[in-house]
Formats: C-alpha cells, sequence, structure tokens
C-alpha cells in the first residue's frame, strides 16, 4: 500500500481528521484528477462530474477538521476511494 492509499484510507476511517496534513491531502487531490486555483490561503478544488467544491484552507500544516470530513462525504458519495 502506498501513501496516497494509506492517506485514503485514513481519510476514510475518520479517526484522525485533525492529523491530516494539509499538503498531502491537496496533493492527493490534485493526483486524482481536481484541479486547483488559489487566493490567497484559500485553495479551491473542482473536478468534472463531482457538484461539490471544496475549500481547504489550513491550519498551521494540518488541514482542518471539517474540511477532511467534506472530503470524505465527496469521497463516499462518488465512491473515489473505491476506483484506486
Amino acid at each position: 500500500m502506498n501513501k496516497q492509499e494509506k492517506l485514503i484510507q485514513q481519510i476514510l476511517s475518520g479517526t484522525s481528521d485533525a492529523n491530516i496534513s494539509f499538503s498531502a491531502l491537496c496533493q492527493l487531490l490534485l493526483n486524482i484528477g481536481f484541479k486547483e486555483r488559489i487566493k490567497g490561503d484559500h485553495h479551491i478544488l473542482t473536478k468534472e462530474g463531482i457538484d461539490e467544491i471544496l475549500n481547504l484552507q489550513p491550519l498551521k500544516s494540518k488541514a482542518k477538521r471539517y474540511q477532511v470530513k467534506q472530503v470524505r462525504n465527496v469521497f463516499l458519495k462518488y465512491k473515489i476511494g473505491d476506483k484506486l
């Protein structure tokens, strides 16, 4: 299992939302086809075929807990973790 698969499992498990690295989360989303637009510290991620727009901001070097939950909900709704 590579780092990307481990991160997906960590996100989907929901047990350590406060310990997800912001840069790793953004890189994961870019690797699975999301497009990123940056305005200030807001990283706005979109993907064709996905209605939700993910607006992520770092909390020091970590992703915000509620934003990891939003990413998890998108993964579950569109079965993104199953495709990798």
